[in-house]
């Protein structure tokens, strides 16, 4: 069954998650945006031999760290959707707007499409595509442990911002409804900041995908 444990980083309190397979103990890094020693540290302690680095999408708090991460540890970059392009080409301009240390540029090996899966050890990860907060936004849900990594989808009691350039409200609220609703009220997930909810509670009490 996949496990994790879950590493805020960066001034943004970024949920990075470490993933991994408990037959194997390979896993995988979901958005590394900084703080790399600590979250190699985390990994060692754990007993997890990271295998790939996994990306929901492009901004600097998510993926500022994957390039140098990749080229240390001689891993490979999975994700996001090609959609996101334009945002890793920018990273380097979205560390100095921000006050992030440089990003090293990269060219993941492989781009995600919905309804892709990618293998951490044993355990299978379903991609979904997911736009609305960036055009190549994807979540990476694992049915066996009922958890979704959703990036800056959504948030216990609110959802990504649409402001940034390929942002957009309305397709941000398909995306939740019609990508995230369906894989079950009972799945928890683990947002790109902040605390952990359920899909069920969120349809319940967020005011903003309330009836969604």
């Amino acid at each position: 069954m996949l496990r994790y444990e879950t590493v805020p980083v960066t001034p943004f309190q970024q949920n990075c998650s470490i993933v991994w397979c408990d037959e194997t103990m390979e896993g995988a890094v979901i958005d590394p945006g900084g703080e790399l020693p600590r979250l190699l540290e985390a990994a060692d302690r754990l007993g997890v031999t990271l295998r790939q680095i996994l990306l929901t999408h492009a901004h600097i708090d998510h993926a500022g760290g994957a390039g140098r991460l990749a080229r240390e540890r001689d891993l490979p970059i999975v994700g996001p959707h090609e959609g996101d392009r334009f945002w890793i080409e920018g990273l380097a301009q979205q560390s100095r707007m921000f006050g992030f240390p440089e990003a090293e540029p990269f060219e993941p090996a492989r781009w995600l499409r919905d309804g892709d899966t990618v293998a951490v050890g044993r355990s299978q990860l379903e991609v979904r595509h997911t736009p609305g907060h960036t055009p190549g936004h994807v979540v990476f849900f694992a049915p066996d442990a009922r958890r979704c990594f959703v990036g800056d989808v959504l948030f216990a009691g609110s959802i990504g911002r649409t402001d940034f350039p390929g942002g957009d409200h309305a397709t941000l609220i398909d995306s939740i409804a019609q990508r995230l609703w369906p894989m079950g009220d009972d799945v928890v997930f683990i947002p790109g900041h902040g605390p952990e909810s359920r899909f069920g509670e969120e349809r319940r009490s967020n005011p903003y995908v309330r009836g969604t």
